[in-house]
């Protein structure tokens, strides 16, 4: 990047798990955080939405850490850059902020050092740091991310044919992911870990060939982590007999939640965050739909 680029960084939001998925599954959503960058002196972080404006504004904010951390893997170092941040994606809400932040580290040192890393190795060096490959896979790759990851390494399978409508349903309190797997158990009987296996592969077939009413019903029948977190997410239950009944085809808990996200048929969506919405004035709903196209990067001339 020259002096007179701007550098900028698009990358999507994520739901993963989608029930039964759980640490394997993500879904990349059509809300974005968006980084501006230019050639500096110093590392400055300009924060232009509210929420941003709680963390660091020097070369220790962790989009700016990871990028450094990344370009050090492959012994470079980076010139410093301001930086100004927007982003549409709600923090601590299980719609994938962290990830999409350490995708935009990681996007931005292949950039400023010219890594020319592929996606699959962007995935590696993400998944190491958010410990699973969902929500960092559907924000590289777009669309539908089916992974697994082990000593062995990552393997990763993704799909851009999934195409729906989504309502995420938003509370204004925050629930940290610590805080939701502290209440999944520490094991699952025999039993229960051959069926909740079923049940999870059922639905990523019943996704990848449209069907998507099979798919939703799926999703209420997972026994890996959402029998534990509804005490913590009173309202999804009430969403899996509501929503149903006024459209949805599939509910589930979006990462570790609050969020919870409600499947519809392409094209109606808004009728069914309307309904929703008079159901439960409180909460908050967006009306989404599959990114899938992930992680991009362009340059354009400043304007002086």
């Amino acid at each position: 990047m020259s002096p007179d680029d701007m550098l900028i960084i698009k990358i999507p939001a994520s739901t993963a798990n989608l029930g039964p998925g759980f640490d394997s599954v993500g879904l990349a959503l059509s809300l974005y955080l968006t980084l501006e960058a230019e050639r500096s002196d110093r590392w400055e972080v300009i924060p232009l939405t509210d929420e941003l404006k709680a963390y660091p504004t020097d070369e220790s904010n962790m989009m700016v850490a990871i990028a450094l951390q990344t370009a050090a893997q492959f012994g470079k170092n980076l010139s410093p850059c301001k930086i100004r941040v927007m982003s549409e994606i709600p923090v601590a809400r299980g719609l994938g902020s962290s990830a999409s932040a350490i995708v935009a580290g990681i996007e931005l040192a292949n950039s400023l050092a010219n890594l020319k890393l592929s996606n699959h190795e962007k995935l590696a060096i993400a998944a190491k740091i958010e410990g699973h490959p969902d929500n960092v896979g559907a924000s590289i790759f777009g669309g539908l991310v089916i992974g697994s990851m082990s000593e062995s390494g990552i393997d990763v399978i993704h799909s851009n044919l999934v195409q729906f409508d989504v309502i995420a349903v938003v509370p204004k309190e925050e629930l940290l992911t610590k805080e939701s797997r502290g209440v999944l158990p520490n094991q699952l009987s025999f039993y229960d870990a051959v069926h909740a296996g079923a049940v999870g592969n059922v639905m990523v077939a019943a996704l990848l060939s449209g069907d998507l009413k099979l798919a939703g019903k799926m999703m209420s029948q997972d026994l890996y982590h959402q029998p534990y977190r509804k005490k913590l997410v009173p309202y999804l239950e009430e969403l899996e007999k509501m929503a149903p009944v006024r459209g949805a085809y599939g509910i589930a808990l979006s990462g570790a939640g609050p969020t919870v996200i409600c499947l519809v048929e392409s094209g109606k969506g808004q009728a069914l965050l309307k309904r929703l919405q008079e159901e439960l004035p409180h909460l908050q709903f967006l009306h989404l739909t599959v990114d899938q196209g992930g992680s991009k990067v362009t340059q354009k001339r400043k304007v002086i």
